[in-house]
């Protein structure tokens, strides 16, 4: 996507406390379309069973050892859709990269990659974009932008930005078959209620641009909490008891009306549950709060095995001597871990 000028970003954010984050938005054409590279030939074998990764990557600052997880993780093996959150473009955190783009060409994938925020605070970002991607073995066939209902507005945040939140609708070609896949990235700054509204605009979306037959998974960060990550007291309180905490993660369809919501939905999501979690949030105190964020949802697919792979370095033991994920000194390699199913399908 092409860059937009540091003082033309501070001039449009300007913007948004008179008109509102979207009537902004509709003014920069890169919010309106997915960039879509179609750049490996498609497997000559047409197979009826795909594997699916949910992964929040953390803006790509740990690029290179993101890419050497992807490539050398034993647990993956052949990955056929990829469901990233967090990949920043222009960025001077995560060294100026198309973080998209980069990994997509390391690890041999197609991607659709969607802006989600401009991030105005650092003057030094080439572009400062920040966005989802969907990386897929196979063709994309086409890709839109879902633009979710605004629960928060982030040009008032710390972090300063012109945007809200996404999902990308992709349609997958598999040898002449029809798959759709959508990544989604929720609010996390809003209740369950405020999640709930953004997943109906997503199925509203596929309702709209698919068939009632075609097989559809979901995947993404959808920052299902049980609390208002707004509300500090009250994920604080939450955390300092253990036993409630504990609750909120087991039951956890009972505190976030989106999961149940799925089902209603025709897409199930139980099967593809993380035991432990996906997301080590980090607390004042040091402690981490471990949370159950990171989601596959299915449509007429059903699970043959899932998992959860950690991307602390503690348990990344496997990887190649001497290349940037074994040498890298950092505790870990995303505040997510990345969670996979291996998925049948029939037309």
């Amino acid at each position: 996507m092409e860059g937009i000028p540091y003082s033309e970003r501070l001039r449009l954010g300007r913007l948004v406390p008179q008109i509102g984050q979207f009537k902004v938005m509709e003014q920069i054409p890169q919010f309106q379309s997915c960039e879509v590279h179609n750049f490996v030939a498609p497997p000559k074998e047409i197979t009826h069973t795909l594997k699916h990764m949910a992964f929040n990557i953390e803006r790509g600052v740990t690029l290179n050892e993101t890419i050497d997880f992807f490539n050398m993780c034993p647990q993956l093996g052949t990955v056929d859709l990829i469901y990233a959150n967090e990949l920043d473009d222009g960025a001077a955190r995560s060294g100026q990269k198309n973080v998209a783009m980069e990994i997509a060409k390391a690890i041999g994938m197609n991607y659709a990659y969607g802006l989600e925020f401009i991030e105005l605070a650092n003057p030094y970002d080439s572009k400062g974009f920040h966005g989802n991607a969907l990386f897929s073995r196979w063709p994309i066939k086409w890709a839109k932008i879902i633009h979710l209902p605004e629960q928060y507005n982030w040009y008032f945040d710390r972090q300063k930005r012109i945007g809200a939140r996404i999902g990308i609708l992709c349609a997958i070609d598999i040898g002449g078959h029809e798959i759709g896949a959508a990544v989604v990235h929720l609010e996390n700054r809003t209740n369950s209620k405020g999640r709930a509204k953004q997943m109906a605009v997503v199925y509203e979306e596929i309702r709209k641009s698919f068939s009632e037959n075609t097989p559809i998974m979901i995947g993404g960060d959808l920052n299902t909490n049980t609390f208002d990550g707004n509300n500090i007291p009250e994920f604080t309180a939450l955390f300092a008891n253990p036993q409630k905490m504990r609750k909120h993660m087991q039951e956890i369809e009972k505190y976030e009306a989106a999961l149940p919501q799925a089902e209603a939905n025709g897409f199930s999501y139980q099967e593809f549950s993380s035991v432990d979690g996906t997301r080590r949030k980090r607390m004042p105190d040091g402690q981490v709060m471990l949370l159950k964020l990171d989601w596959l949802l299915a449509r007429g697919m059903k699970c043959t095995s899932h998992g959860t792979i950690s991307t602390e370095m503690k348990d990344c033991r496997w990887a190649t001597p001497g290349s940037a994920l074994a040498v890298f000194k950092g505790k870990e390699i995303s505040d997510h871990n990345a969670c996979w199913a291996v998925c049948t399908w029939r037309e």
